[in-house]
């Protein structure tokens, strides 16, 4: 796993956190972030934690959560949220 961390010319934060795993498949990826998207079995899972993670990133700090993934390369997600909101 890498993390890492910039600040752009853009006055925004750059959070990046990647793998070298398995990737995820585009089908899935277009699914991650809705509520209650899961790949696990019923009652082993509820999947909100991409949605909430989503909701934060995206309402409340008025930033971008994306994901990036090749199969059997790996998978990266972005952060990006303004140093500063504007009023």
């Amino acid at each position: 796993m890498r993390i890492r961390t910039e600040v752009t010319d853009y006055r925004q934060v750059v959070i990046r956190i990647a793998d070298n795993g398995s990737g995820i498949p585009k089908d899935i990826q277009k699914r991650l972030f809705d509520p209650f998207f899961t790949t696990k079995p019923v009652v082993k899972g509820t999947g909100l934690g991409l949605s909430i993670s989503y909701q934060i990133v995206v309402e409340k700090h008025c930033g971008q959560l994306q994901c990036i993934s090749t199969i059997k390369e790996g998978t990266e997600f972005l952060i990006t949220i303004p140093v500063e909101l504007n009023s």
